[in-house]
């Protein structure tokens, strides 16, 4: 299937490793020119990756996206390289696990910046570009947590519904102005995320990772955990223009682990 993303723009935030990664990476592989940002200087050893395994034009910038000052530049630096910004891919990885009593207001804090501040100041800086064109395309990457609560997340789980909530909010706004915005949420994708998820739980209650895993993949319908290739499949067609009526949608990625009826 054509996505139609040939020739397309995207920035891809948080694009190191991970999920932000495999969205990069296949972007890259329908066509589509990508400029991708990380904290590190990662993010040039991902670019020069995805570079030669699809031959795509992708560029490397630096931003700490918790940092508004970092965001404006780094999406004036990706409209400069690429003219325009067909695609915004928002990502900031998560915040860190947690019961309520074992984190304090400053965990909170850092946990705004990071989960919800960054999808505000990334919206601000590139929203006016797409609106004066008239289209483009928004996808946050968010958690099933929006849906289903994992217990020791407080933060993840209280601080993703409000990205959530403004998603469906700039659904409302921008759709007439032929911006399309949606989230896509996974659940159990191996990452170095999932791993960190996986030893904290195994600390806890004195296990194995591979024991916790075993645990969660018992409970997801399709009986494993995702891929970051299917991630990215996923995520490259909910940006794309194979999904033009997808629009104001939070997109569940979790091999059924969600059991809710909507």
């Amino acid at each position: 299937m054509d996505l139609g993303l040939t020739g397309k723009t995207a920035l891809v935030t948080a694009a190191s490793k991970g999920l932000g990664k495999a969205a990069a990476m296949e972007l890259a592989r329908q066509g589509a020119h990508v400029a991708l940002c990380a904290r590190s200087d990662r993010a040039e050893t991902t670019a020069a990756e995805i570079r030669a395994a699809t031959g795509a034009t992708v560029h490397s910038l630096r931003a700490d996206v918790t940092r508004r000052e970092d965001v404006d530049r780094v999406v004036s630096q990706a409209i400069e390289r690429l003219g325009h910004l067909d695609i915004l891919i928002l990502n900031a990885g998560g915040p860190p696990p947690g019961s309520f009593l074992a984190l304090g207001p400053e965990d909170w804090e850092a946990a705004v910046r990071l989960t919800l501040m960054s999808t505000v100041y990334l919206c601000y800086a590139a929203v006016p570009g797409m609106v004066a064109r008239g289209e483009g395309s928004i996808v946050a990457t968010q958690s099933l947590t929006v849906k289903q609560p994992l217990d020791n997340l407080v933060l993840s789980n209280a601080l993703r519904m409000a990205v959530i909530g403004l998603v469906k909010s700039l659904a409302n706004e921008l759709g007439p102005k032929g911006i399309r915005v949606n989230s896509i949420n996974p659940g159990w994708t191996w990452t170095e995320r999932v791993q960190q998820l996986m030893a904290d739980r195994s600390t806890r209650n004195k296990t194995s990772i591979a024991e916790e895993t075993s645990r969660i993949t018992r409970e997801i319908p399709l009986g494993r955990m995702g891929t970051v290739e299917e991630y990215g499949r996923a995520i490259a067609w909910l940006a794309s223009p194979a999904a033009s009526y997808i629009h104001g949608h939070a997109l569940l990625f979790d091999g059924g682990a969600v059991r809710t009826a909507l």
